[in-house]
């Protein structure tokens, strides 16, 4: 026998798709962890880049915060404000300015308590004439205070000064100096190189105000941030960008603005492409040396399996002469040790079946047929011993020389039966009343049934017939009527009846007797199975075997009460 690589290819497929999901795993594992670990990198750049943006504005704050401070302790500037002279004041702020201004872009502003501006120095100040920034500090004097202020759609970080005068009832509040700086594109840009690269956006209300990212980009990001949320990653249509945010809050402490840090993604992406390239690369050189080694492997392991298989194939071909090598102390040499002293024990237990089950059947049959044919030698014996005590009427004479005949015919019939159920062969049917079948049964279990006072009621249609051998089909009717009357022996009632039923005849045999066992019911139609009667079962088994050679079936269905036997027998010709 051809060995079937159904096994090996199961295996082979198993051990690769096991291998690919190893292998996915792994892969999504680690281009998990690396993502994260960029992500956690990314994420550490950029508050780097945050803390450098802190310090630089720190730095800035401090110094805004310190030169105020001195210019608001001098003593000619505050006499210079005492005056109220908008142009002794622009002098003096504007010349003390010029000495102590490290930058171009820084402003500086004096207003009155109320923030309307007298003066405007240093670079791009504000157009309009009131600082309404000046206001919101006023609740914190004497101290300074510091923030961010939108004052004509621009964004400055401002420190605000009091400047106090010693009067008649102690220090009074004169004038108030606001310094700061604009945040424009050059001071994103200055952050920008200051902080290694990454790029800056300052908005307003969720308006761009600077950035260092092109004005489309910046839109998009501008919309899709969300304050408070921490890191986030945005998607935009050509490229992903990590953003990192802090408000900007005003000198009240509320936020007037937003801080946005942001990297682009293209680098990790590139990382990202070529580890997944490599890891690929890995997954398919896995998966092939994977399969080549299992396929090596299983069929090492699989050949002592086939042999098994070959084996056992044939034991089910009952050829219990079959052997496998039995190889070495592993586990399949010690299988293949095992399923050769089993096969020796199948086959001496079959033999000495075979042996007990011959004797057996042997006793069995010559016990049924003494059964069977001890009823008809005896009415022949009886009847010829009465022939030969003489003194018989005419009619007595045929009555006997009549039961003498159809006993000598019943053996006949039942040893050829038994010929012809050893050998598989049947007689040609032949079409017949059924009734006439049934009827002849009846008659020749009239007397008995007489004896025994049962009633034998055949209501079979005559005009019903079926293609049938008449002397076997005979046999089985007898067969069931003398089941019923030996088990009915204090009387009862037996019904025949038939229909037609579709292309087939159903016979129906019931009679009032105690029935059939459940504990037999099952085998009821199996060789040598009996229940409570004379003989030894062949009786059912043969009637059963003759209904199928006809090409019907006999079969007991389950009742209350009773035995009820139904017989189906083909309408046309078989």
């Amino acid at each position: 026998m051809r060995p079937r690589p159904s096994l090996l290819w199961k295996i082979s497929l198993s051990t690769s798709i096991a291998i690919t999901l190893l292998l996915a795993v792994a892969g999504y594992f680690v281009q998990d962890q690396t993502r994260s670990a960029l992500s956690r990198n990314l994420e550490l750049e950029l508050q780097g880049s945050f803390r450098a943006y802190e310090s630089l504005w720190r730095a800035r704050a401090d110094l805004l915060a310190k030169v105020s401070l001195v210019f608001s302790k001098m003593q000619y500037v505050r006499a210079a404000f005492q005056t109220n002279d908008r142009a002794t004041i622009t002098d003096t702020a504007g010349e003390i300015w010029s000495q102590v201004s490290q930058s171009n872009n820084a402003i500086f502003l004096v207003t009155d308590p109320s923030g309307e501006v007298i003066a405007s120095l240093g670079g791009k100040s504000p157009q309009n004439r009131n600082m309404y920034v000046v206001r919101d500090a006023l609740p914190r004097f004497p101290a300074q205070s510091e923030g961010f202020t939108f004052q004509n759609n621009q964004l400055y970080e401002v420190v605000v000064t009091p400047v106090y005068v010693a009067t008649g009832g102690g220090d009074g509040l004169i004038d108030v100096l606001v310094a700061g700086f604009p945040v424009d594109q050059n001071v994103a840009s200055e952050l920008r190189e200051r902080t290694g690269g990454s790029d800056f956006v300052f908005l307003e209300n969720g308006r761009p105000v600077a950035s260092t990212l092109p004005s489309s980009d910046t839109s998009q990001i501008a919309a899709q941030y969300r304050r408070g949320a921490g890191l986030q990653h945005l998607e935009l249509p050509n490229r992903e960008y990590a953003v990192f945010g802090s408000p900007l809050r005003d000198i009240a402490g509320a936020p007037a603005g937003d801080l946005l840090i942001v990297h682009n993604f293209d680098a990790i992406r590139r990382d990202l492409q070529a580890l997944e390239l490599k890891l690929v690369f890995a997954w398919a050189a896995a998966i092939l040396a994977g399969i080549g080694v299992s396929i090596l492997l299983a069929r090492r392991i699989l050949k002592p399996v086939r042999q098994l298989d070959e084996a056992a194939a044939l034991i089910a071909e009952q050829k219990y002469e079959t052997r496998v090598p039995e190889g070495g102390d592993d586990e399949l040499g010690r299988l293949a040790r095992t399923f050769n002293a089993m096969c020796r024990s199948i086959q001496d237990a079959r033999e000495e079946l075979i042996r007990q089950e011959r004797i057996s059947t042997i006793g069995r049959l010559s016990s049924s047929i003494v059964h069977d044919l001890r009823n008809p030698l005896a009415a022949i014996y009886g009847g010829a011993e009465m022939m030969m005590d003489g003194d018989l009427s005419t009619q007595q004479s045929q009555r006997i020389a009549g039961n003498i005949y159809r006993s000598s015919r019943a053996i006949k019939d039942m040893l050829q039966e038994l010929v012809d159920v050893s050998r598989g062969r049947i007689q040609a049917p032949e079409r017949c009343r059924l009734s006439e079948v049934i009827g002849a049964a009846v008659e020749a279990q009239a007397a008995s049934a007489e004896q025994h006072g049962i009633e034998i009621r055949n209501a079979v249609d005559s005009s019903i017939e079926v293609p049938v051998e008449p002397g076997r089909m005979e046999r089985v009717f007898l067969n069931l009527i003398s089941n019923s009357i030996e088990a009915m022996p204090d009387g009862g009632r037996i019904d025949i009846a038939a229909h037609r039923n579709g292309h087939d005849v159903l016979v129906c045999v019931d009679d009032t007797g105690p029935g059939v066992p459940p504990s037999v019911r099952q085998r009821l139609f199996q060789p040598f199975v009996t229940s409570g009667k004379n003989g030894l079962g062949l009786g059912l088994a043969l009637s059963r075997q003759a209904v199928l050679d006809h090409g019907g079936d006999l079969w007991i269905e389950d009742a209350a009460a009773g035995a009820h036997f139904r017989l189906r027998l083909p309408f046309g010709e078989i």
